[in-house]
């Protein structure tokens, strides 16, 4: 029904994006109109079919992206309190959304989440081995967590849908509250554990590329590698601010202070690098896109 070949679409691009509001979303935006690609932002709730529907008639789009979801203001401890809404939203309406688009022969580029997952023994921290697509979500610390493990293994259903494990996003706005830098350089305390993440400014294009490609399926959307969180923050003081300080706290003593465990694991990207060979790794990455843009200190003569 869908080509899942990398040949080129006949038709001019015309994106329908889902989430305008959100952060993903206003950037997906920002990037159609740089390459000069038509768009459209949807009105219609994720969870009502018929608005859908209304949608992709009027927009008539050769590919659908949704950056739409419920990730809890201001953090994940909200869907412990809200978990019809945040059914209602994750696991509804995202299924809504792509079985709606698979009526219309259409591909959903949709942006999901790799906190899904936690080091194991076979995943253990620091080993380089990394969780793969086809691997089975073990992390059920947080209902979030538990509504994108759902509603990612029923996409597997879906031919059209190509699924993006996104993880820790970090974008070079280090304005913006959602930015994973942001957050923790505002945290009084910070745990120090390698991860896998995802430079925005670099994979969000590449997410669009993979639209134009008709790729479908899992991918773990992050750069190859892990950092820590000690690593991001000497990079923030080596960058942006020589006299930063931070103070760090182990897990156990973090759980006094959040309501839901949080993820932390290595994704495997042997298969987005594969199709994606400049890739860069998540070191080099927040070096070239992230903290270099915003370099505050003098360059080392």
């Amino acid at each position: 029904m869908v080509s899942q070949s990398n040949g080129s679409p006949t038709a001019p691009l015309k994106f329908l994006i889902y989430g305008r509001t959100g952060w993903i979303g206003g950037l997906l935006g920002k990037i159609c109109e740089s390459k000069g690609i038509d768009y459209s932002y949807g009105t219609g709730r994720l969870e009502s079919r018929d608005t859908l529907i209304a949608d992709l008639a009027t927009v008539n789009p050769t590919h659908v992206f949704n950056a739409a979801g419920v990730t809890g203001r201001p953090n994940v401890d909200w869907c412990e309190s809200h978990k019809v809404e945040t059914i209602r939203t994750n696991v509804v309406g995202t299924l809504t959304l792509a079985d709606v688009c698979r009526e219309k022969g259409l591909i959903l580029i949709n942006y999901a989440t790799g906190c899904i997952f936690e080091y194991d023994s076979e995943h253990q921290i620091g080993s380089g081995v990394g969780f793969k697509e086809e691997d089975t979500p073990n992390f059920v610390g947080s209902f979030y967590s538990k509504t994108k493990a759902m509603v990612e293994e029923l996409l597997k259903n879906y031919e059209n849908v190509c699924t993006l494990r996104v993880r820790m996003p970090i974008s070079s706005d280090l304005t913006n509250p959602r930015n994973f830098i942001t957050k923790i350089s505002r945290y009084e305390k910070v745990v120090n554990i390698p991860n896998s993440m995802t430079i925005l400014d670099e994979l969000l294009p590449i997410s669009i590329e993979m639209a134009k490609r008709n790729l479908t399926g899992i991918y773990n959307f992050t750069n190859p590698g892990c950092v820590s969180h000690n690593e991001v923050l000497e990079l923030y003081r080596e960058y942006i601010d020589p006299a930063f300080t931070w103070k760090n706290f182990n897990l156990e003593e973090q759980a006094k202070v959040i309501i839901a465990p949080r993820s932390n694991n290595e994704l495997d990207t042997t298969k987005l690098k594969t199709e994606f060979p400049e890739l860069l790794s998540i070191k080099e990455s927040l070096v070239k896109f992230v903290f270099e843009p915003n370099r505050k200190t003098p360059v080392a003569a």
